[in-house]
């Protein structure tokens, strides 16, 4: 048997699209003479779909696509994801896998566990079904998996050996097809391998696994597709956030020796999710310029790389809008960044503005001290400039915060919190510095003085982030117990971080809910990223 493995990029809603790259695969897989070609789940209607689930007409347009798909099913079979209903109730709604084959609709196997935790909602859309997919097909007995906890029980631990077999009534399985829609996080990939291993040890089946490798917002996917042998050896794991389509003779994957990988270094990943995320966000809207403002510092310098490597230097425009309050040699770092670039960038002093602004509001303020009031304006004209040239020239602003200052509020909202894509959004600044070396690891392309400076809004005189927010590298560990790990401030206090600290950290993240809620999109790349994955009160106080 000749297996066909499609890791290619799916548009949500967009039918006409999905199925014409769909019948191109099956053509170059006939072509191949495989005689299975798999594409991930929910590949039919693109993923995640939301609540488009909700809508007669989505759904209708599904199943009509599939019966298309069916005409191409002669001479292979066509295993696919999409959408289903009830035969028996049309209100009911399943996560399936079809099996298409001779023209027709052979079986339909609905998702068993359904994934209710992070950015997963599917028991609002989904039943669950009952029944394992297992098929016999040209005398091979195939399993079919949908989604990433196929293999798990509700209590969310894998499958033991008993159940497993007592699943198949004890027939041998030959192999497995498990598609997937499989968000990105740079502990996935290790994961993923981690299960097929534990299965293949227990169903002695070969092991295919195919997963959808386009970004949707701020969800990316990233491919990863892999073959397995019943031995446990991975004899393919395709590329990361590329389409690729590869065929498999099932007796070279059963015979195969050599273990083939794909490199899992945390920040080498992160750092290629964010490039992917940033491409696939604009090819989906139709877009392809971005702007942001450079400030001199780190992660607008890590950002600005970041797009350049997406969409191209031609694409990219930066401002730069120094204050009366704003370093020479930050404006030094920002123009020699942009000139390393090869970037278009244009200064525009704010302090004719800001001072404008002050003069305005004199009559209100009076002699009331400066506080976060002027620092606040500063940011809000900022972002004014910048949309200004966003609007006029049609670009799109990337916002460059990061996910620490996103935790404690660090940011103004309208302001330097502006954007309609939050590139750094779920990466901690421990995390900017470390993808800032990366990036400079062959030659330096951010100015060294950008990475080893003191981090500063600079929107007073001698500001450092230090002066609000806790050192970096003694705030980022605290977060990530609690955002990540899931842990209480008492249990991060016991584990021997300072009471008063800590509670600080909380009583900043509970505070700033409101913000988060207002900013832009955050491409995902950890556990758990802020935005739809994580559902807080605004007006919690829970730590």
């Amino acid at each position: 048997m000749k297996i066909s493995l499609a890791q290619i990029k799916f548009r949500i809603g967009n039918f006409e699209y999905n199925i014409a790259k769909m019948i191109d695969a099956v053509e170059q897989a006939k072509v191949n003479h495989c005689d299975i070609i798999c594409f991930p789940e929910m590949a039919v209607c693109g993923f995640p779909a939301m609540d488009y689930l909700l809508l007669d007409a989505f759904i209708d347009e599904s199943i009509k696509t599939i019966e298309k798909l069916c005409q191409h099913a002669h001479d292979i079979a066509i295993v696919v994801g999409a959408p289903s209903r009830d035969i028996h109730n049309n209100t009911i709604l399943y996560n399936s896998v079809y099996f298409l084959a001779n023209g027709t609709i052979q079986s339909v196997f609905h998702k068993l566990i359904l994934s209710n935790q992070d950015i997963n909602d599917e028991s609002r859309y989904f039943t669950a079904g009952n029944i394992w997919g297992i098929i016999e097909y040209q005398h091979k007995m195939i399993m079919l998996a949908i989604g990433d906890n196929a293999f798990f029980t509700d209590q969310n631990s894998l499958l033991t050996e008993d159940a497993f077999h007592k699943i198949t009534g004890n027939t041998n399985i030959d192999l497995v097809i498990h598609i997937a829609a499989s968000p990105f996080t740079y502990l996935r990939a290790s994961e993923r391998l981690k299960t097929a291993k534990a299965i293949t040890d227990i169903s002695k089946a070969s092991y295919y696994y195919v997963n959808h490798c386009n970004s949707q917002g701020d969800i990316i996917m990233d491919g990863g597709s892999f073959i397995m042998n019943d031995k446990g050896i991975v004899i393919d794991e395709f590329p990361y956030f590329t389409e690729v389509q590869k065929h498999y003779s099932s007796d070279l994957v059963a015979n195969a020796t050599s273990q083939v990988t794909n490199k899992k270094d945390k920040i080498h990943l992160i750092h290629a999710a964010l490039v992917h995320g940033i491409q696939d966000y604009f090819n989906n809207i139709g877009q392809k310029k971005a702007i942001l403002g450079l400030s001199g510092g780190i992660d607008s310098a890590v950002t600005a790389v970041l797009a350049i490597e997406a969409l191209g230097k031609e694409n990219i425009r930066v401002l730069m809008m120094p204050s009366e309050f704003s370093t020479q040699h930050s404006i030094d770092d920002a123009v020699k960044l942009a000139e390393n670039l090869g970037i278009h960038y244009d200064i525009i002093s704010i302090e004719d503005i800001y001072n404008t602004y002050l003069n305005n509001l004199n009559p209100i303020f009076g002699d009331l001290p400066f506080n976060v009031t002027e620092e606040n304006i500063q940011a809000r004209i900022r972002a004014i400039l910048n949309m200004a040239v966003s609007n006029k020239f049609g670009h799109i602003l990337l916002n460059t915060s990061n996910k620490s200052e996103a935790a404690m509020g660090y940011g103004t909202l309208y302001g330097d919190l502006c954007g309609g894509l939050s590139v750094l959004g779920d990466v901690y600044k421990t995390e900017v510095y470390e993808l800032a070396r990366y990036i400079n690891k062959n030659r330096e392309i951010i100015p060294e003085h950008s990475i080893t400076k003191a981090p500063s809004a600079e929107l007073r005189v001698g500001q450092k982030d230090s002066d609000s927010l806790p050192e970096y590298n003694i705030l980022d560990p605290i977060l990530y117990q609690y955002l990540e790990l899931g842990k209480s401030a008492k249990e991060i206090i016991e584990a021997g971080n300072d009471e008063l600290l800590v509670k600080r950290i909380f009583r900043s993240i509970n505070f700033n809910e409101f913000k988060r809620r207002q900013t832009a999109p955050i491409l995902r790349v950890s556990t758990k990223s802020f935005g739809h994955g994580r559902r807080i009160p605004v007006t919690g106080n829970f730590s």
